[in-house]
């Protein structure tokens, strides 16, 4: 095992590498970078996303319609391909260039930031007074929350939900069962995310539940019992709102990993042995068919917190991971964007590694050494 563990870590070094590389690239020769986004704002042509810029000895501070922005040369032209940078000093748009690190060629531009993400230094974010770390660490309980609940209630709901379908195959249960999650199935996570909001939140009917945050105001002066109940009435809408579409997968795989069991020789064999259903249900095909079911519970984990993350904390105004990332996306947030995106593809690799890990602990009969994985 340990030969195993060590081959994916070497391995994870060149993925790592790969995706950081690609994205680089693509990023940085998209239009609209945090150049272009200074000036669009500077010259009153922006959208407002990004209102000032932290630098040492000052700040620019965007300008409007009626006002020059700084640095405007009124004898002379920019040579520079900015869209929107005419009428701008040339050596206002090298200072801008410098502070961004945009005077450096491309190459050395990702091997710095390589270099300083291996010892985790993510630098600040361009457009916020605070270093990239300190913002990622500030909204990654509202993210976890929302992973962690969301992965533990869909396993509460939908193992004994799979294990019902199994022993029930082709009653009436299974088929209006089933009739319902692929229903829920179809129901985009965001779409359903905003009928919560107008049924239960203040819209056209009912006002139950608060429409942002994962708390009240005055939640640090309340009773523990009553942040209790004050954080899960915050989290109902968006959890419901993330569940709706993750029952399918789960439930149709727990089912059919427990009817793929119940098909096997050795639970015949129980059963001609005079053991009951519930002794062979429980005693036997449990353990066999949860394999898969337990040992993609890190992956899951992952993959439903990333996955609806954005869509939900922005309709919830839930100031997490995913609103971090849109918002860095839009204001070209080069830091913040990347180091999200370091982050998360780390964590996906190393929840991967779990999961196999996972499957040879559970069951020993599994061995990726030995084929060679």
């Amino acid at each position: 095992m340990l030969a195993y563990i060590v081959r994916r870590l070497l391995l994870m070094i060149p993925t790592l590498f790969g995706i950081m590389a690609l994205n680089f690239v693509i990023i940085q020769i998209a239009p609209g970078g945090p150049v272009e986004q200074v000036i669009a704002n500077l010259t009153g042509q922006g959208g407002g996303a990004v209102e000032r810029i932290t630098q040492s000895g000052g700040d620019f501070t965007a300008g409007s319609n009626t006002q020059p922005a700084p640095g405007a040369s009124s004898g002379s032209q920019a040579t520079s391909s900015y869209r929107g940078a005419q009428g701008l000093d040339p050596q206002f748009i090298k200072d801008l260039e410098k502070r961004f690190g945009f005077d450096k060629p491309l190459g050395e531009r990702f091997v710095l930031m390589i270099g300083n993400y291996l010892t985790f230094d993510f630098g600040n974010s361009f457009f916020r007074d605070q270093s990239v770390v300190d913002l990622v660490i500030d909204k990654m309980p509202v993210s976890i929350s929302l992973g962690l609940w969301t992965t533990l209630l869909t396993y509460l709901i939908c193992l004994p939900l799979g294990i019902r379908k199994a022993v029930r195959d082709g009653s009436r249960f299974d088929i209006w069962t089933s009739g319902v999650i692929i229903v829920g199935n179809a129901i985009p996570s965001f779409g359903f995310a905003i009928l919560l909001l107008v049924l239960f939140a203040g819209g056209n009917y009912y006002d139950w539940f608060p429409l942002r945050g994962l708390t009240s105001p005055g939640f640090e002066h309340m009773h523990w019992w009553e942040q209790v109940i004050d954080y899960f009435w915050h989290l109902t809408l968006p959890l419901a709102a993330m569940m709706i579409g993750a029952f399918a997968t789960l439930t149709l795989l727990t089912k059919n990993s427990f009817l793929d069991q119940i098909s096997q020789q050795y639970v015949t064999t129980a059963r001609a042995k005079g053991l009951t259903e519930g002794q062979v249900l429980w005693g036997h095909v449990f353990r066999n068919a949860m394999l898969i079911v337990i040992a993609g519970f890190p992956g899951a984990f992952v993959g439903i917190l990333f996955g609806s993350a954005v869509f939900i904390e922005t309709i919830f105004s839930l100031d997490g991971l995913g609103l971090l990332g849109l918002e860095s996306a839009l204001n070209r947030d080069y830091p913040v964007m990347f180091a999200t995106l370091y982050v998360f593809t780390l964590l996906g690799l190393v929840m991967g590694l779990i999961g196999d890990l996972t499957y040879m602990l559970v069951d020993p009969r599994i061995d990726f050494e030995a084929r060679g994985a």
